[in-house]
C-alpha cells in the first residue's frame, strides 16, 4: 500500500468532526442491553502511561452513555511490550459485550513488523473508537539551553532514554534523534512511557518523549516547575497528508521544522518517508477500541453509539482537551479508515525499519 493511500486514510479522520455520525441502518436498531453488568476494558500496558490515562477518561464517560449503564472497568495486562494482551485478547470470543480492548500504536508496530510473538490478528476484531494523538519529546534545562530550534549543539551529548523497545511506538523518537544526529542510547524493558518519565525525573534518563495525554498530565507539571523543557512534538497531518503544527501544541516546532533546521538532517528521500510511514501508523489513529472476533451487529452499534453519545457531550471537547489534547475522536467509518491506515505501511518503508532496526540495535524479526 502506498504512503499517499495510507495518508488519505489518516486524514480523512483528521477531517472530520468529533461526532460525526455514523449510519447504522444496516444494523439492528435495539442493540445490547447491558444492565447490572461489568464491562472489563482490557489495557495491554502498565498503569502508568498514555493508555491508562486515555481509558480511564474516557470509562466513566462510556459507562453513562451505553445502555443499562454498566460499570466500565479497566484491566491492566503488561507485557512483552503489549503482545502478551494483544495475543489474549485474539483468543477471546464474544460472548455478552462484556469485554473490551484498547491498542496502542505500541501494539500496531510489531504487528507491521512482523514480529514473531504477534499472534493477533487486527481484521479479526472489530473497532468501535480511534482516537488521534501526538507525542512531545523534552530535555531537562541544562541541555533545553543549547537548543535554539536545531538540534546542532545538542550533537556532541550522550544521552540515555528509557525505552519500552525499538518495535515499539518507540521507534518513532528513536528514528526521529538518529535523523538528527544526536547520540541516544536508550535503556530498553520498561513496561510503559510513564516509567520512562519517572527516570527523566530521577535523573537516570535526559532526554524522553510522551504521548500528549501523558504530557498533559505528567510533563506540563514539570514543565511549570523549571524541571523539564519541552524540545518538539512530531506534528500532526493536515488534511493533504502534510506535517503541521499539533494543534495541541501550536507554540511548539514540530519535529519537520526542527530537522529542515539542522545540519544533515532531511526532510525527503528514504529515511524520511520512513519515518512519516511509521509517524501515520503510530499518532492519527494512535489508540483504538475493539470488540472481540465474532461481535454481532448489534454490539458494534450499541457501543458504536455509545462513544457517539459521549462524543456529543456538550462539555467533551473542553475536558478532551484539557485531558486527551486536541485530536479527532472517530466511529464507524472514520473509525475503520483510522484502523486501516494505524495497521498499513508501505513495503519501502517496512523494509526501511527492519533494515535499521538490524544495524542500528541488532533486531531481527523473522
Amino acid at each position: 500500500m502506498s504512503i499517499t493511500k495510507i495518508t488519505r486514510w489518516a486524514t480523512l479522520g483528521l477531517a472530520a468532526s468529533a461526532a460525526v455520525a455514523f449510519s447504522i441502518q444496516a444494523v439492528a436498531a435495539d442493540g445490547i442491553d447491558l444492565k447490572g453488568k461489568t464491562v472489563e476494558w482490557v489495557i495491554p500496558f502498565s498503569e502508568s502511561g498514555g493508555s491508562a490515562k486515555w481509558s480511564h477518561f474516557y470509562a466513566p464517560l462510556l459507562s453513562e452513555a451505553l445502555p443499562g449503564k454498566p460499570t466500565v472497568v479497566v484491566k491492566f495486562m503488561p507485557g512483552a511490550g503489549s503482545t502478551k494482551g494483544a495475543n489474549w485478547f485474539q483468543k477471546r470470543k464474544y460472548k455478552n459485550g462484556t469485554t473490551i480492548f484498547g491498542s496502542s500504536g505500541s501494539t500496531q508496530f510489531p504487528y507491521l513488523l512482523g514480529d514473531p510473538r504477534v499472534k493477533y490478528e487486527y481484521k479479526d476484531w472489530n473497532v468501535v473508537m480511534a482516537s488521534g494523538t501526538g507525542g512531545v519529546a523534552y530535555l531537562p534545562p541544562d541541555l533545553a539551553k543549547k537548543f535554539d530550534g536545531d538540534a546542532d549543539d545538542l550533537k556532541d551529548i550522550n544521552f540515555i532514554y528509557g525505552s519500552q523497545g525499538a518495535t515499539r511506538l518507540d521507534l518513532v523518537p528513536l528514528l526521529a534523534w538518529e535523523m538528527l544526529g544526536l547520540k541516544v542510547e536508550p535503556v530498553f524493558g520498561i513496561k510503559g512511557r510513564g516509567d520512562g518519565r519517572l527516570m527523566f525525573e530521577r535523573g537516570e534518563a535526559n532526554i524522553d518523549y510522551q504521548t500528549s495525554s501523558s504530557y498533559l498530565k505528567g510533563v506540563a507539571p514539570l514543565v511549570k516547575e523549571g524541571k523539564a523543557v519541552p524540545m518538539m512534538s512530531w506534528g500532526s497531518l493536515d488534511a493533504d497528508g502534510n506535517i503541521v503544527r499539533d494543534p495541541t501544541f501550536p507554540d511548539m516546532p514540530t519535529f519537520k521544522e526542527v530537522c529542515d533546521a539542522t545540519a544533515g538532517c532531511e526532510t525527503k528521500g528514504e529515511q524520511w518517508e520512513a519515518w512519516k510511514a511509521f509517524f501515520i501508523a503510530g499518532f492519527p489513529a494512535q489508540k483504538m477500541v475493539f470488540l472481540p472476533q465474532g461481535a454481532p451487529a448489534e454490539a458494534i452499534a450499541t457501543y458504536t453509539k455509545a462513544f457517539q453519545a459521549v462524543h456529543a457531550r456538550s462539555d467533551f471537547a473542553e475536558i478532551s482537551a484539557v485531558r486527551l489534547g486536541k485530536y479527532p475522536q472517530m466511529t464507524g467509518d472514520m473509525a475503520t479508515g483510522a484502523l486501516n491506515s494505524a495497521t498499513n505501511v508501505p513495503a519501502e518503508a517496512k523494509a526501511f525499519v527492519l533494515n535499521w532496526l538490524k544495524e542500528r540495535y541488532g533486531v531481527t524479526l523473522k
